[in-house]
């Protein structure tokens, strides 16, 4: 038995037969035209982009209606790249003035724009190498130059390891037949990540060379909760892991059935319970599960699934999606929250040694007007459609947050003036993230409506741990006492002053450390849609008084392991049902 280790990137665990594909990938030889042979060379590079454009744009309107029009609008972004101008005119002047055969064309241009991409500093824009590379295979393999995968010809389940699988092979795989599949490169943040999770597919990248140790047919185990592939697993491994999978889909079944029941404590305290979306279409799943409302509605996917900066119109159309299928819950919308070095489409600062210090979130919206005007004046336009919140995020100041509030308060000047349907008397909040904000929140809560508490950066900035640096990852903990007393300050201002306040970070979605943020006051939680049952079942199972007593307990404690371990205890006592998995 081997164990691999490698990133998560679609939970969920697998069990399968291994199919490997050929990580040698292919050479295209150098070859060159005589001179009558170029116009029909040229010819067939042009059929074959034809035929790769109308199988991007199957592949987007497929995988459109499995996983939703976000991500099949990730094939729109590589028909872009297809027929880039540019791409094209260099692939004319290889073919008609150096006579190279379109395959080796195809071949050298594109690898030369992937490497250029991966050797780029920005993550999100060296995660796109894969989408040029899957355009090149796509185009080899119309001109014959390389065969098609054996992913066509599947006949039974099937594990597939691979040293890559572009975006279009991920959305091409035969649910029927692939169970999971695991990678020796890519990320958390490429596209074949995001195809996989849409499509539900356990999936576990990065791995790094492995494949020279598997052999076709050998069992394999994918567990993309964890990121874990074991090859030829022992008996009690794998009935280890069998077992996990009836036990995980005895309690998925039993959970959906707390739909449409309330989130409340046995004792009757009831608890708001939303959730927090990246994309319109998860409003779908977000009801399936009983969600309360959008608590946190993360709006950079605009911005990072697109070639082009977003217009007020797309903004508006996003929003307006949202709030109408939400159908009078309420919809907290939260302004850009990225950082200048994510901003592909225009450059908005020189390089910065520490980005998580530096122009983000609304220092980034209020240096930017341009790109921030148009955003609140989507939002107002998109209130008239039902209960919409705005929230700003990463405030530091109070000078920010007036700052963003008359802001506000121009642009609803502004529509007022050219007519434009809207609604301005929408609540204002803000996100609670630093401890500059916690020590100021008695000033704060006297000018916001409601606060949210950011615990993925609460919890960095606190402990001055960048949690995507693998380095001092171990230090990054939500439960660190000294968050928890940041957070138990948070709770008592908003109590004495009477303003709502929700935990939106991935805290809350840990059904032990949601029964913890219960017992010290909280009374609203907004999780990833995923985790909306999981923790209402938490709810269900214990009084309030009970998670008193758990935070009574813990904030004696020294440490975030002691608090873990705590917690988990308590779980297992009271929800033994959510320790399965």
């Amino acid at each position: 038995m081997v164990e691999l280790q490698g990133i998560p990137v679609s939970p969920g665990v697998a069990i399968g037969p291994a199919l490997v594909l050929d990580a040698a990938g292919y050479r295209i030889p150098r070859s060159l035209l005589a001179a009558d042979e170029v116009e029909a060379e040229f010819a067939r590079l042009r059929d074959a982009v034809d035929r790769v454009s109308n199988r991007l744009e199957s592949n987007r309107l497929e995988t459109s209606a499995v996983a939703g029009e976000h991500t099949g609008d990730i094939f729109a972004a590589q028909l872009q790249m297809l027929h880039d101008p540019r791409l094209q005119a260099e692939l004319r002047r290889r073919i008609e003035e150096e006579h190279q055969s379109a395959a080796y064309a195809v071949s050298r241009v594109l690898h030369n724009y992937a490497e250029a991409l991966r050797k780029l500093d920005n993550p999100l824009l060296a995660d796109r190498a894969e989408d040029v590379l899957d355009i090149e295979k796509q185009l080899l393999f119309c001109l014959g130059a390389v065969s098609e995968s054996r992913l066509t010809d599947l006949d039974e389940a099937v594990i597939i390891l691979s040293h890559v699988l572009t975006p279009s092979e991920t959305a091409n795989l035969d649910r029927r037949y692939v169970r999971g599949f695991c990678t020796e490169t890519g990320g958390p943040g490429g596209h074949t990540a995001i195809v996989a999770k849409g499509l539900e597919l356990p999936a576990v990248v990065g791995i790094g060379n492995f494949l020279d140790q598997v052999g076709n047919r050998i069992k394999v185990i994918v567990d993309g909760d964890r990121g874990r592939v074991i090859l030829d697993p022992d008996a009690e491994t794998l009935a280890s892991y069998k077992k996990r999978l009836k036990e995980r889909r005895s309690l998925t079944a039993k959970l959906s059935e707390l739909r449409d029941l309330p989130a409340e404590t046995i004792d009757g305290t009831p608890l708001r319970l939303s959730a927090n979306i990246e994309f319109p279409h998860e409003t779908t799943t977000c009801l399936e599960r009983g969600a309360d409302g959008i608590g946190l509605y993360r709006t950079e996917f605009l911005y990072l699934s697109s070639a082009e900066e977003p217009s007020e119109e797309d903004h508006y159309q996003a929003y307006s999606q949202v709030v109408r299928e939400m159908d009078g819950r309420p919809v907290v919308i939260r302004t850009l929250d990225l950082g200048a070095d994510k901003m592909g489409h225009r450059p908005l600062a020189e390089h910065e040694h520490n980005p998580f210090l530096g122009l983000r979130s609304i220092r980034l919206s209020l240096r930017n007007l341009d790109l921030f005007r148009p955003q609140l004046r989507a939002i107002l336009r998109a209130a008239v459609h039902g209960d919409i919140r705005v929230m700003f995020p990463l405030i530091t100041t109070l000078a920010e947050f007036r700052q963003a509030r008359m802001l506000l308060n121009v642009v609803a000047e502004d529509l007022e003036e050219s007519g434009t349907p809207h609604r301005s008397n929408i609540p204002v909040g803000m996100m609670v993230e630093v401890p500059a904000a916690v020590m100021m929140l008695d000033r704060f809560v006297e000018e916001v409506d409601f606060l949210s508490i950011g615990t993925n950066d609460l919890a960095q900035y606190t402990l001055a741990v960048d949690r995507s640096n693998e380095y001092v990852a171990d230090l990054y903990q939500s439960s660190d006492p000294a968050v928890l007393r940041l957070i138990a300050r948070c709770v008592e201002v908003a109590k004495e002053h009477d303003r709502p306040l929700s935990i939106c970070g991935e805290m809350s979605s840990n059904p032990a450390r949601a029964l913890l943020l219960m017992g010290m006051g909280v009374r609203h939680l907004s999780v990833p849609p995923s985790s909306l049952l999981r923790v209402k079942k938490a709810i269900r199972s214990v009084s309030i008084g009970q998670c008193e007593q758990m935070a009574e307990r813990v904030m004696q404690l020294e440490a975030a392991r002691d608090v873990d371990l705590y917690l988990l205890d308590r779980l297992g006592e009271y929800v033994p049902e959510l320790i399965v998995t």
